[in-house]
């Protein structure tokens, strides 16, 4: 698995000063192009959960859609969407959370998850853990179990997961600056 990352990480482009000054940006279009390297990235993030009995796996939107609906193919599972406001026509759930900026919402269909399901939650990318921590809450306020939070980045500088103590969280490539 780590040659794996190793490969995976070559084909992401790093942007200096994006989207400001002093933030490098890992920009992952570059790898979504790459045939193999997709393949490589859904197969290897499913490989993390493989065993686990999963019910249904949830994307952030919206890079987190890429991964979670293969990845749920993969499982046998359901997929659902996690969105950014008036984005969902049925009746919902929402969710408020801290940026290092400001504050966010995201929502999800109040049906997507019953009593007892259990969830595993894609993104593309963990940063603060915010976002993952906010979604988690949704799961968990609708009677969902997360079973488990995977993610194509994690920026380990960031210490996002210390929001997610007590679940199992796997990344496939670290950035530690």
């Amino acid at each position: 698995m780590e040659n794996v990352a190793v490969e995976l990480k070559k084909l992401i482009r790093e942007v200096p000063d994006f989207p400001k000054p002093g933030i490098n940006f890992y920009d992952i279009t570059t790898l979504l192009k790459d045939a193999s390297g997709l393949k490589k990235t859904i197969e290897a993030l499913t490989e993390k959960v493989k065993g686990e009995k999963i019910d249904t796996v949830i994307g952030i939107e919206s890079r987190g859609f890429i991964f979670a609906s293969p990845i749920a193919y993969m499982l046998g599972a359901g997929f659902v969407p996690v969105r950014k406001p008036k984005k969902l026509p049925a009746e919902k759930v929402s969710v408020s959370y801290e940026l290092e900026y400001g504050q966010d919402s995201l929502e999800m269909h109040k049906d997507a998850v019953g009593q007892g399901h259990r969830v595993l939650i894609v993104d593309d990318l963990i940063a603060t853990g915010g976002t993952a921590k906010a979604v988690v809450d949704l799961v968990e306020g609708l009677g969902g179990q997360v079973v488990g939070l995977a993610f194509v980045i994690e920026l380990t500088f960031l210490n996002g997961r210390s929001k997610l103590n007590g679940y199992n969280v796997h990344s496939l490539i670290t950035y530690d600056s």
